[in-house]
């Protein structure tokens, strides 16, 4: 009789080797990715997969070295920096026999700002984030040529420098790497010594994963009452998987789940247009029902940690201004536009408060609790 396998003890033993190589920012972080590395052995018990991101604003961060360890514990891993999305399609589908775990590390080099849209990878990332979604392509030779749906469904993990497209960004479990301080010491990772510990511990997670795909498959667990929407579904499977191990786990989890949305929020910017709609409330138009736009885009300009100011390397200027608002909806259903504003005897366009309230009220986080004060020289106009 094969002698069962104690999950939790199995997860407490994956942290511990991440631990002797990696520093990561936060107890959460050590959580999050042990639950993913084991994650990856269960993916057919699930309807989503998160992709893990390790992202770090300097090189020399650790990024790649979690990347390595992440390597050594999930099944068929794949290292694919320079891969192309045909490639990854094909791999997927199983022509090897079985499904990668797909490890892309510089991805930044695909995604920075000097790499250019790469829309097929950008594509495949997003959707194998969620089963059933195959990435349909031409196949054949000349005109002989035929429509065939790839599977994309796979564990992705990644690591690079600033950040990710954001509908990568939020289907990721996210770990914002730094430096090690002079205090913080890491085993040095040897390939020849530590790959096959590591791909031990691997052969144990498959093997406890076969034993519990039952309990697993098709289980909802319980959400922490701050994880809705998007981050849940990330969670989900991580969170069962922390269950199944049990132990410490499921109350770990929990909190690692909350400490890590949290923190992703507070990251988040949102879309460029989102962040327009935010700055106007909380920075232009406090206390304020109109104003002209000119005196709207120099307060936008004027705004320190904005992006306003350097657009592709031009401020943001009356069209740029008119076109993303208009992308969002009066109260009345009518497209965001500038309106004619009385002052001092001249009429300039503008923009009104009441006119932005609706877009406000579902596109942006909540205000700060404390209104700021207005601007100096603003006012009511009229």
């Amino acid at each position: 009789m094969t002698p069962t396998i104690d999950g939790a003890a199995l997860l407490d033993e994956v942290e511990a080797f991440h631990r002797r190589f990696n520093v990561f920012p936060t107890e959460a972080a050590y959580v999050a990715v042990a639950l993913w590395d084991a994650h990856a052995h269960l993916l057919d018990c699930f309807d989503s997969t998160p992709r893990l991101a390790f992202l770090s604003p300097e090189p020399g961060s650790g990024k790649s070295r979690a990347l390595d360890v992440v390597e050594t514990l999930v099944p068929r891993s794949m290292a694919a920096a320079d891969a192309s999305a045909a490639a990854l399609f094909r791999s997927v589908s199983g022509i090897d026999g079985g499904r990668p775990t797909i490890l892309f590390d510089e991805i930044d080099t695909i995604f920075g700002p000097k790499a250019g849209d790469n829309e097929q990878l950008r594509g495949f990332i997003n959707a194998g984030h969620a089963r059933g979604r195959p990435m349909y392509r031409c196949v054949g030779d000349g005109s002989n040529q035929q429509v065939q749906g790839f599977p994309s469904y796979c564990a992705v993990a990644v690591a690079g420098l600033g950040s990710l497209p954001d509908t990568i960004l939020t289907r990721s479990v996210i770990i914002r790497m730094r430096r090690r301080a002079r205090n913080e010491k890491v085993e040095p990772f040897r390939t020849r010594i530590h790959v096959p510990e590591g791909n031990q511990v691997r052969d144990r997670l498959a093997k406890w994963a076969e034993s519990v795909e039952k309990q697993v498959a098709g289980v909802f667990p319980a959400m922490p009452d701050e994880v809705t929407d998007r981050p849940a579904d990330v969670w989900e499977p991580l969170l069962a998987v922390a269950d199944a191990a049990g132990g410490q786990w499921p109350k770990r989890a929990r909190e690692a789940c909350v400490a890590l949305v949290t923190a992703s929020k507070a990251n988040d910017k949102g879309s460029l247009g989102v962040r327009l709609l935010t700055d106007l409330r909380d920075h232009v138009l406090v206390g304020i029902d109109r104003l002209p736009t000119i005196a709207i885009l120099d307060r936008l300009n004027a705004l320190d940690d904005a992006p306003w100011a350097d657009l592709h390397g031009k401020p943001l200027d009356n069209r740029r201004l008119s076109k993303m608002l208009a992308e969002y909806m009066t109260a009345d259903n009518e497209p965001i536009a500038s309106r004619n504003i009385k002052t001092a005897g001249s009429v300039l366009k503008g923009y009104y408060a009441t006119d932005l309230h609706d877009a406000w009220a579902r596109y942006c986080p909540p205000p700060p609790e404390s209104p700021l004060p207005p601007l100096p020289g603003t006012g009511n106009l009229t």
